[in-house]
């Protein structure tokens, strides 16, 4: 397996945009506490400019990130983090010296040549006895961004400029607003996106940029399926498992990594 080429598009957009809002995060870790991370080693396999590790530095022993494309700028983002390091490489083929208590991957894997392999390499590196996180797009709820999104970004904006793209997600987000403030907020819930639309009502302006912009930003995305989600954290494997089907468009997964398999 080749290392996958480094892709431009996540360090502009890391460095465009922010992520404060940390109940995501652990909404996307649920049952799992900061006490799981409390005095651990920890990995972020695709840490993105960090916003995840400073959730979990404060209570853990050490907290590692991990990304091919913007590990530098974590590491300038998070100077002030004593315990904070930073890994420049593939998370799919990083051999890791020393396994990690616990690792988590928060919208990554979805996003890479081959997410079975960069799962795979995730439980290589979670000790046993130790716990693996996941958060990903399901391919259930996403009808829409798999028919109509994902080709119309494919055909029209592939040779567009990242701040072209940029400006065309802060347009559809005020689009967005005055339909997810009313129509959204009737008790018509088979309307498509109708949970995932709930969260949009608590976040920034900014942050809701910040997802439209990801969805036309991400040069890849595999939607995974349930049954794919229920491989990985397989019973062989994996104890203590809890998978979430999270506001009807993601996996939230994890489950602690058996002694013996």
């Amino acid at each position: 397996m080749a290392v996958q080429e480094k892709q431009p598009e996540w360090l502009y957009q890391w460095e465009r945009f922010k992520d404060t809002e940390a109940f995501l995060f652990w909404d996307w870790i649920y049952p799992r506490t900061v006490e799981d991370f409390r005095g651990k080693r920890v990995l972020d396999a695709g840490c993105g400019p960090g916003h995840h590790m400073r959730l979990v530095a404060d209570v853990a022993q050490e907290v590692v990130g991990m990304d091919l494309n913007t590990a530098e700028l974590a590491k300038q983002l998070l100077a002030n983090v004593p315990n904070a390091s930073f890994i420049e490489d593939d998370l799919a083929l990083h051999n890791a010296p020393d396994a990690y208590d616990v690792v988590y991957s928060i919208g990554v894997i979805d996003h890479t040549d081959s997410p079975d392999a960069s799962f795979e390499n995730l439980k290589n590196m979670t000790a046993p006895g130790g716990l693996t996180m996941v958060w990903v797009w399901s391919h259930e709820g996403n009808g829409m961004m798999i028919n109509l999104i994902e080709p119309l970004r494919a055909a029209l904006l592939k040779d567009r400029s990242r701040a072209q793209i940029d400006q065309l997600a802060h347009f559809l987000t005020a689009v967005l607003y005055p339909i997810v403030h009313t129509i959204y907020r009737l008790p018509l819930t088979f309307l498509p996106y109708y949970d995932y639309f709930r969260n949009f009502r608590k976040l920034s302006f900014h942050r809701n940029a910040l997802n439209v912009f990801d969805k036309l930003n991400a040069p890849y995305t595999e939607f995974i399926t349930r049954e794919r989600i229920e491989r990985w954290f397989n019973p062989r494997d994996y104890e203590d498992v809890s998978i979430t089907f999270y506001k009807g468009v993601s996996w939230a997964a994890n489950g602690r990594k058996r002694l013996r398999s």
